[in-house]
């Protein structure tokens, strides 16, 4: 019997169907149908100046676009082989967790929804809309950022902003702790999740999974550690690996993950100091306004930065970093121009949702559901 699952997930929202091939309740095989989002970004991209691609990026992985804003711009930036300020980097390091806390609290909010629990979704958006909060302070949105620029970023966080992050540090840890005692010894939510959906090691690298997805399955790989950049090998924290490779295992990964990226935004802050976010070269980033009314140099670079964008020289360049949901890499290719002729997307929710149908073999109609969860997909990444 066939049998169509979806649009189901909220993340999903209209654009992955399952087609499900049952023998009774048992799973023989699953087919996922993608693609109805007509978005066209990696093309759209090579018609657009490079910092006029980052808001593309915001829409790619909606749930992290702090993330995702600057990976490109540090893929760029690798390609004119620029090197960002000291406070640059540690506000990009921030950018980044905080996506991560982000995507991860949906994630665990609508995986409960999934397989029952209501409360916890409340618990998780309420933590979410403080951060919301923090990166609209900053960024003046709360979903599309585009907060980075080739060279640096677009603004500096607001006066007294630290001690909102400080204070969102120092409290979340005890919502984790809320959610690890209403889940990790839940019979329930064990019993839903433990050995169902299973992906042992070996396959989990032969399907090129990455991020929490590999992890879970016991391999320990995370490019924070094995590929450093924006100095992450300088910062104190573990990387969380599962034994068993299933949805509970993903769940404990996730968790733990949100544990050490407060650490890691603790010590940012500690390490914080008053001092440019931007380079000093006026071929990348804007002069400033009033340097540029007085200034008749300034003036120029502003009018070619405006009208031509920045120019990286001829070359190629792919840079992976350790996003949400796994490894994004964004592949580069530079005629001089001040437009890519290629940029090609390495997007971690499309190798993993490839892995599904194997992780639902064998399991009964009612786990696909709950697998679907555990993968968590964005369909930015998937119909690009």
């Amino acid at each position: 019997m066939l049998v169509n699952i979806g649009p189901q997930h909220p993340a999903t929202h209209g654009v992955l169907r399952l087609v499900v091939e049952l023998e009774g309740e048992t799973v023989k095989r699953v087919i996922p149908h993608i693609g109805y989002l007509h978005s066209g970004f990696e093309k759209l991209g090579e018609y657009r100046h490079y910092n006029q691609i980052i808001p593309l990026t915001d829409r790619t992985d909606y749930l992290a676009p702090m993330a995702n804003n600057v990976a490109f711009a540090l893929a760029a930036e690798a390609l004119m082989g620029i090197e960002v300020t000291e406070r640059c980097r540690l506000l990009r390091v921030i950018a980044c967790e905080m996506s991560r806390i982000i995507s991860h609290l949906v994630w665990a909010g609508t995986t409960g929804i999934d397989l029952g629990a209501f409360t916890p979704f409340l618990w998780m958006f309420e933590e979410r809309e403080r951060i919301y909060n923090l990166q609209e302070s900053w960024t003046g949105a709360r979903l599309t950022t585009s907060v980075s620029r080739v060279g640096g970023m677009m603004a500096d966080i607001p006066e007294g902003w630290e001690a909102g992050l400080r204070d969102f540090t120092r409290t979340f840890p005890k919502v984790l702790n809320e959610v690890d005692t209403m889940f990790t010894r839940n019979a329930i939510w064990c019993g839903r999740t433990q050995g169902v959906g299973v992906m042992s090691a070996e396959d989990a690298i032969n399907y090129s999974l990455s991020g929490p997805m590999l992890r879970a399955s016991g391999v320990d790989y995370d490019v924070r550690k094995d590929r450093p950049y924006l100095g992450y090998d300088e910062f104190d924290f573990d990387v969380p690996i599962g034994e068993h490779g299933d949805i509970y295992d993903r769940y404990r990964v996730r968790l733990e993950e949100m544990y050490q990226s407060v650490r890691i935004l603790d010590q940012a802050l500690d390490r914080l100091k008053p001092g440019p976010i931007n380079v000093s070269d006026p071929r990348v980033i804007l002069p400033p306004k009033s340097k540029a009314m007085s200034d008749m140099e300034a003036m120029i670079f502003h009018f070619k930065q405006v009208m031509e964008g920045v120019k990286p020289p001829s070359g190629e360049v792919y840079l992976g970093v350790e996003n949400p949901k796994g490894e994004l890499g964004y592949y580069l290719v530079s005629d001089g121009t001040a437009k890519p002729v290629r940029w090609r997307i390495r997007p971690p929710s499309f190798l993993n949702l490839a892995a599904l149908p194997r992780l639902c073999e064998g399991a009964l109609l009612s786990d696909v559901i709950a697998i679907n969860a555990s993968v968590d997909i964005v369909m930015g990444e998937i119909d690009r």
